[in-house]
């Protein structure tokens, strides 16, 4: 009696524990949340209605079916993805440590339906697959491009008036590349490391891209001026038809003349000291000649078309190296480390190749590149007779359409500093 009295207390607190839980059981949805997990530098997320996706990133030396098979793609499935990647263009060059590969399956555990690889900032490759098997289409994300006018007063050098002239409009990077590029485009008429003195001004017109990421980009400078100690020096970019744009002065000739200002290129002696070191070191006591601050092994480039006349050790010099230019021009390199190879007596070297590298040979207590300009065999300032060639003028037939360019330009270029022109697609 007792016993089966017991067994009836026991099924009827089951009973009342059962309800309960019943009827204070939450509602479920319908379908499960979903969830995100991340895991080192794969993120995924799994819902059990939804489509699930993983993003894999490439490991150093991994190959892309290597990132497919380490993700969980079956070895047929992966080789198939790779041969239609590289059916699509893609090949070894656009694949590159950290780059983000997107899966997406109908669901957790499936094949991958669709691949996304994003090859670049602004380019990505989308591999879809269907019945026929897998395809892929390179797509092509836009960037925003307007243009800027940016201005400064120079109080030790380029890259310091852009600090503050240019902060505004462009990251430091970019910063960097704006007065790369002016110094490219002056580089036959303004020698940036001792042409510029405190007070010069500066004026440059500059499209300015903004990518998908929001990454800034240095674009085409479209016109430029600096005021040197009194004297003007202008670059209007104009397009003559079936040629390349090119810079042209105030009066239509081209910025583009017989001999580069300096022998070195002004980004290979300014990032060799840091952006903002002042790299000349300027005129010595008793010292013919410009010594230009460069660490050793920065490259040399002739300042002009030229004949090897001499390529060898020379006393005080150390190495030197001597070019024969048109005209009677003559230059000199010395303290050099080594000769460019082919540099050699009487051989032909043009504007602008490397012919040799600096060092700190002779009679030199630094690396540095000493620089000379002979013209009639008689030693010159080859800022004073540099200055005085000019380039080509353009052609009567093309003078209308560069002088209302020149004033649309010039108009922009002298007005307050900012953006002239808005973002376009």
């Amino acid at each position: 009696m007792k016993r089966g009295l017991a067994r009836v207390t026991t099924y009827a607190v089951v009973t009342l524990m059962l309800v309960v839980a019943l009827r204070y059981t939450p509602e479920l949805p319908e379908h499960p949340a979903a969830e995100v997990m991340q895991q080192g530098d794969t993120t995924v997320v799994a819902g059990a209605a939804r489509p699930w996706s993983r993003v894999e990133r490439l490991n150093r030396g991994e190959t892309l079916i290597g990132l497919l098979k380490r993700a969980g793609v079956d070895d047929r499935a992966a080789q198939e993805v790779v041969r239609a990647a590289t059916a699509s263009a893609i090949n070894a060059r656009y694949l590159r440590a950290g780059m983000p590969v997107e899966m997406t399956a109908d669901s957790m555990g499936e094949s991958p339906r669709e691949l996304v690889l994003h090859l670049g900032i602004d380019r990505l490759l989308r591999m879809t697959r269907s019945a026929s098997g897998w395809t892929g289409a390179e797509e092509r994300l836009p960037w925003t491009t307007d243009t800027v006018v940016v201005g400064g007063t120079i109080h030790s050098n380029l890259y310091q008036a852009m600090d503050s002239s240019a902060a505004k409009y462009f990251p430091a990077h970019a910063k960097d590349e704006l007065a790369w590029a002016l110094a490219d485009i002056f580089e036959y008429k303004v020698d940036m490391s001792r042409d510029l003195q405190e007070g010069d001004q500066f004026h440059a017109l500059v499209e300015r891209a903004v990518g998908p990421e929001g990454i800034t980009k240095v674009g085409k400078v479209l016109a430029a001026d600096f005021s040197l100690s009194g004297s003007d020096v202008q670059a209007i970019r104009f397009e003559q038809a079936g040629s390349s744009a090119q810079y042209y002065d105030a009066t239509g000739k081209s910025l583009r003349a017989q001999f580069l200002r300096a022998p070195l290129e002004f980004r290979r002696i300014s990032s060799n000291f840091g952006s903002r070191f002042h790299p000349i070191l300027g005129r010595l006591k008793n010292h013919k000649g410009t010594d230009y601050a460069a660490s050793a092994g920065t490259p040399v480039r002739a300042i002009g078309d030229a004949t090897v006349i001499r390529a060898g050790w020379a006393g005080g010099y150390g190495n030197m190296l001597e070019l024969r230019h048109r005209n009677g021009y003559i230059t000199r390199y010395g303290h050099l480390r080594a000769f460019a190879r082919g540099v050699h007596p009487g051989s032909r070297v043009d504007m602008g190749q490397t012919v040799a590298y600096v060092g700190t040979t002779g009679m030199s207590t630094g690396p540095h590149l000493h620089f000379e300009l002979l013209v009639g065999g008689v030693q010159r300032d080859s800022r004073v007779a540099l200055k005085s060639i000019g380039g080509e003028p353009l052609g009567r037939d093309r003078r209308g359409a560069f002088d209302l360019r020149r004033e649309q330009m010039v108009a922009m270029l002298a007005g307050t500093p900012g953006v002239v022109r808005l973002a376009a697609r």
